[in-house]
């Protein structure tokens, strides 16, 4: 969907500093009947945040391919287990889960080698926005404002 074109069609009815407080605002429109499908909760400021969660050395990164291999391993395993007769089917699993791991642990160190040093940590990204902004299609929002019982600050645009 076209964010100018939705955008435009909405007026921010209320600001607040996290989006817990904008989800209870909307939860407060929706206890008082409003058509809350008319709604947006948008983030503004919005900024790339990435957590640096330490160094990815070669035993790391080997031990995180061998736990995704095990993984995948583990499957394979249960569908061969599945499929094929005989009298101990968890051997299979087994024998999936171990050379899952074997190879896992293997691509990991080849994949952390060809990376020649570029880079060596481990990260997790999110989004965050500095406020959020509850809008409204025009129609509603006037409505909105006075089941909410919300001024608008200055600095908050009426229409976005």
């Amino acid at each position: 969907m076209p964010s100018d074109v939705t955008l435009k069609a909405h007026e921010a009815v209320a600001g607040f500093g996290t989006y817990a407080e904008a989800q209870r605002a909307v939860d407060q429109l929706s206890d008082q009947k409003f058509p809350v499908e008319h709604t947006l909760i948008v983030g503004v400021g919005l900024r790339l945040v990435e957590r640096v969660l330490g160094r990815l050395t070669y035993l790391r990164a080997a031990w995180m391919g061998a736990g995704a291999g095990a993984w995948f391993g583990l499957l394979i395993g249960l569908f061969f287990a599945i499929f094929t007769p005989g009298r101990f089917p968890f051997v299979l699993v087994l024998w999936g889960l171990i050379w899952g791991a074997v190879a896992g642990a293997i691509f990991g160190l080849i994949g952390h080698a060809l990376t020649g040093g570029k880079r060596d940590f481990l990260s997790s990204s999110s989004i965050v926005a500095d406020r959020y902004e509850v809008l409204v299609e025009t129609p509603y929002a006037a409505e909105a404002r006075r089941l909410l019982n919300v001024g608008m600050s200055p600095q908050t645009p009426q229409q976005i």
